[in-house]
């Protein structure tokens, strides 16, 4: 039977004050991972850690972070490195850019996403690889968007970002595999989060319509005809970060009840 045990493993979560960044932070530590949480707002994330499962005997941590400015995660992740702490699995995930089209974003839209996402990633991996290499453990999963698949109507920058971090990833699965780390791609569907309701606010504002027809009109292009809950997405990324995915790397792998109209 498996059963997915990360005692001893040290994790790192961005995004981790809400939504699919916290329930990932919470299954991590369930499971017996000592957790360092990212996000902006400190006072938050020192909450968040005294809920975090113990029973395993770790310690959970965490680093307040604003995306814009890399420079600044840079210092403040190496500090956690300098203590020294060695971190086995990363778990890239940042709030997606604001909706919109791709024709209309102005520049610096393009850029602060290519900060936010990219860059700050990139920071992330180059902290924590090295410490992954000395250990003989290395995961880690990026937390993208379906739409590196099929583009999404109305997530112009979004779209083209997160196509950017994909095929980032995947170059990283090549150059990573042999020192035995894995680097791979969630990709959830629409998930019941704080940036889903503004999309679907957005929507029904510029729609005219209720929030309710214009959650039916989504649920209704969804196979399973439901959105995910955030738990569903980071069972998903607990498994990526296990033992029994140590075979598994480069790959994009769609959490979405089905949607994405391609294999």
């Amino acid at each position: 039977m498996m059963n997915i045990n990360l005692t001893g493993k040290q994790a790192i979560v961005c995004g981790a004050s809400r939504g699919i960044g916290n329930a990932t932070a919470k299954l991590l530590a369930k499971a017996g991972a000592s957790v360092t949480l990212i996000s902006r707002d400190a006072n938050l994330l020192s909450r968040i850690i005294r809920d975090l499962d113990t029973s395993a005997g770790q310690t959970h941590d965490f680093i307040a972070a604003d995306f814009n400015k890399p420079d600044e995660l840079r210092e403040s992740l190496q500090k956690k490195i300098n203590e020294p702490k060695v971190y086995h699995i990363l778990v890239n995930n940042t709030g997606g850019p604001p909706a919109g089209t791709a024709i209309d974003a102005e520049l610096h839209e393009y850029t602060a996403a290519f900060t936010n996402h990219l860059l700050c990633n990139q920071v992330l991996v180059q902290a924590v690889t090295d410490g992954m290499r000395a250990s003989g453990y290395g995961r880690i999963i990026n937390v993208i968007s379906t739409s590196v698949k099929a583009p999404l109507k109305g997530l112009g920058v979004s779209n083209t970002i997160r196509a950017a971090v994909a095929n980032w990833a995947k170059t990283l699965s090549f150059e990573l595999a042999p020192y035995g780390i894995t680097v791979n791609n969630v990709l959830p569907g629409a998930t019941a989060t704080d940036r889903l309701k503004q999309i679907i606010e957005g929507k029904a504002q510029k729609q005219k319509a209720t929030i309710e027809e214009v959650t039916h009109e989504m649920t209704s292009e969804i196979p399973l005809s439901r959105f995910a809950s955030p738990d569903e997405i980071a069972y998903a990324i607990a498994f990526l970060s296990s033992e029994y995915a140590a075979y598994i790397t480069g790959i994009n792998l769609p959490v979405d009840g089905g949607r994405t109209p391609n294999l």
